[in-house]
């Protein structure tokens, strides 16, 4: 197995101890173009979840910002905000699924 691809796979395997790091250092230092692609492909994937996960915190917040009366509907009362977080926790579960999935094609 050679070291390009252990590289390659760790980029992928980041997302679960350092999502944004090591494909920034394995991009700039490594002068594979696969690896850089790799390193590319993973980080643009481990922006996902920061990309729902602030997403979230602005549905969270809209609710407050509109002055959370009662008597309002189903959609501003909070039900958007729960609808938010389980979109957001099922795309950051498929965006960890899809990592480790790639992480081990690239070691085949």
């Amino acid at each position: 197995m050679s070291t390009n691809k252990v590289l390659a796979a760790l980029c992928y395997f980041s997302v679960f101890f350092a999502p944004f790091l090591l494909p920034i250092v394995v991009y700039f230092v490594v002068e594979d173009m696969d690896v850089k692609r790799h390193a590319k492909r993973s980080l643009v994937s481990h922006l996902i979840p920061v990309l729902t996960v602030g997403l979230f915190i602005a549905l969270s917040a809209f609710p407050v910002l509109l002055g959370h009366w009662g008597g309002e509907s189903f959609l501003f009362s909070g039900g958007l905000v729960w609808l938010g977080f389980l979109a957001a926790g099922a795309v950051n579960l498929v965006v960890v699924i899809w990592n480790v999935v790639k992480g081990i094609q690239v070691l085949k």
